[in-house]
């Protein structure tokens, strides 16, 4: 029988587990805590250890990449594809590693939104003060005062952000298919103003503050040898927690906490701000949105909401492989029946593009996507 190097690593466990079992019945607990310790044990976690560095660099240059003059990312040197099996028998760390460049494609399109699209990146909420967490869309110089037309985008869930439909889409494909910039840009050639939702952007992480427990022999009035013996207790909580954690995360990732954006706090709650505090302001007699996956459920749920002034400014919706469903969101027949006549679903199917494609709800009509 062969043994990997991580179960060698849990031999002095499994060892001392066994002399424990040998004494007394003083030894249960110490034998109970210990099958605790293992059961909690995860062989992937163990094999942290053996993995290089979680660092990676912070530019698309840095990773080797670029994207060319088809949009594609390609290697700098090879000119080949991304890939995401750089390291064989590595897959947490090549995980990381694409979440890294993902990162730094987010802040890319970011930066073609505002250079190549000419939109504005605006903070919110709008009366943020300067310490409070803050997210932002994006729109164009004319969002709010076209008289005519108004386009608003809504990405899906997940980790893509305002300018994206999809990640695995810029990185295996070409920007033109997991961007919204071929609609941005369409739309501003026919005369529309453009506002982009940043759904997903609900909270900025900070590192968790370390929690100094203070020892309750400076506080207390217990007698010492009641104190001394709390004392020796924590300690050796504290050197088994030390000891788990020395194989649980080897590489010793930072702690975060999450501090969540004041009224943008998620997808539902953010589409309903950006509606009271652009949308319904802006001039555009036509509003027409344009919603993917989780975003044609957020556009629901502002339906729901604000749903006099949605009727009463929103001319059409695109949703494309909508995730919506008027039963659980409880919309109501009012509802249900404006979007029967002014949203259309666009569906992944084999069919022809356009053909029509059998729906289970009563909401609005679905067809093929092609």
């Amino acid at each position: 029988m062969s043994i990997s190097l991580s179960s060698l690593s849990l031999l002095p466990l499994w060892i001392s587990m066994a002399q424990i079992q040998q004494g007394g019945p003083d030894e249960k607990e110490k034998t109970t805590a210990l099958k605790d310790l293992l059961s909690r044990i995860d062989l992937d976690e163990l094999m942290k250890k053996d993995e290089p560095p979680l660092d990676f660099p912070d530019t698309l240059e840095g990773f080797e990449y670029a994207f060319n003059e088809k949009g594609q990312l390609r290697h700098i040197k090879t000119g080949e594809p991304f890939v995401f099996n750089y390291r064989e028998d590595l897959h947490r760390w090549n995980q990381k590693r694409y979440e890294a460049l993902g990162e730094i494609i987010t802040k890319y399109v970011y930066d073609l939104l505002e250079k190549d699209c000419n939109l504005k990146k605006i903070a919110i909420p709008v009366d943020a003060t300067e310490n409070e967490p803050k997210s932002f869309i994006f729109m164009s110089e004319d969002a709010l005062t076209n008289p005519h037309k108004l386009m608003v985008l809504i990405h899906g869930s997940g980790v893509v952000r305002a300018g994206q439909w999809a990640r695995r889409l810029i990185i295996n494909e070409d920007l033109d298919s997991g961007t919204q910039i071929p609609f941005i840009k369409r739309a501003m050639d026919e005369g529309y103003g453009v506002i982009v939702m940043n759904p997903n952007e609900n909270y900025i992480e900070v590192e968790k503050p370390k929690i100094h427990i203070q020892s309750s022999s400076d506080s207390s009035d217990e007698p010492a040898e009641k104190r001394e013996r709390k004392d020796k207790i924590s300690k050796e909580t504290k050197k088994r927690h030390d000891f788990y954690e020395k194989y649980r995360n080897p590489q010793r990732e930072k702690e975060m906490m999450q501090l969540y954006i004041r009224e943008n706090g998620s997808p539902e709650e953010h589409a309903i701000y950006v509606w009271d505090h652009f949308i319904a302001q802006s001039a555009a007699e036509n509003v027409f949105f344009v919603a993917h996956s989780y975003g044609g459920l957020a556009f629901v749920e502002l339906m729901i909401q604000r749903e006099a002034d949605v009727k009463s400014k929103v001319t059409a919706v695109a949703l494309t492989d909508s995730v919506h469903n008027v039963w659980h969101q409880e919309a109501g027949k009012t509802i249900r029946e404006w979007m029967r006549e002014n949203c259309c679903n666009w569906v992944s199917s084999s069919e022809p593009l356009d053909t029509s494609v059998e729906s289970m709800l009563p909401d609005c009509p679905r067809v093929s996507a092609g």
